[in-house]
């Protein structure tokens, strides 16, 4: 009895988030109210100033949940069998880059940077939700250095550039850029990544 309770429990907490990432990518934080969010979601704005305090921190928690479902799609894809590292990494870009202008994930992502020089908190969970995707970079990085398809790089420095290029590619794709594009991004990112990490390709 205990299991389906604690389901039922967690559902709420979901939709809140699901709805407040659709709001933020929408209209932006500025523009939501707990109040209009509450309205959604049939709840008051009480009710969710207690469990997220501010939209600041609904917004980074939005974003951790956000995160956490594409972590599991990313971990799935790294540790694929039978995928050399440059398959693998060629998915991790793909995972990490934009769908498309307005990409609800990315929207979140620019909300929580325009914040963070204000923010101590914010700053620091930034840095909590970035961490599994250098953990994961350094860890490819690693084994293509182990394998020999890589050249003998400095795997945490070679991720932080990466990811470097990575965002830098990724917010012209996510605000819509004329001219910057989702296929074109990755093509740019595997041209720079073959010369950070040398090796075969």
């Amino acid at each position: 009895m205990a299991e389906p309770r604690a389901r039922r429990a967690a559902r709420p907490r979901e939709e809140v988030f699901a709805v407040a990432r659709a709001a933020i990518a929408e209209h932006g934080l500025a523009k939501l109210t707990m109040a209009g969010l509450g309205k959604q979601l049939q709840m008051s704005a009480g009710h969710l100033l207690y469990y997220f305090g501010s939209k600041d921190q609904l917004l980074l928690e939005t974003l951790r949940w956000s995160e956490e479902q594409l972590g599991e799609r990313r971990r799935s894809a790294l540790d694929r069998d039978g995928a050399g590292v440059w398959e693998r990494l060629a998915a991790y870009t793909e995972l990490y880059l934009p769908e498309g202008p307005g990409d609800p994930r990315w929207i979140l992502w620019l909300e929580v940077w325009g914040r963070s020089p204000a923010s101590a908190e914010i700053r620091q969970g930034q840095l909590e939700i970035e961490a599994p995707w250098q953990a994961d970079l350094v860890a490819l990085i690693e084994e293509g250095v182990a394998a020999g398809t890589f050249s003998a790089v400095a795997p945490d420095d070679r991720a932080v550039q990466l990811r470097a290029l990575l965002d830098g590619f990724a917010v012209p794709v996510a605000i819509g850029l004329p001219g910057a594009g989702r296929r074109a991004a990755a093509a740019q990112v595997a041209s720079v990544a073959a010369v950070l990490l040398g090796g075969g390709h």
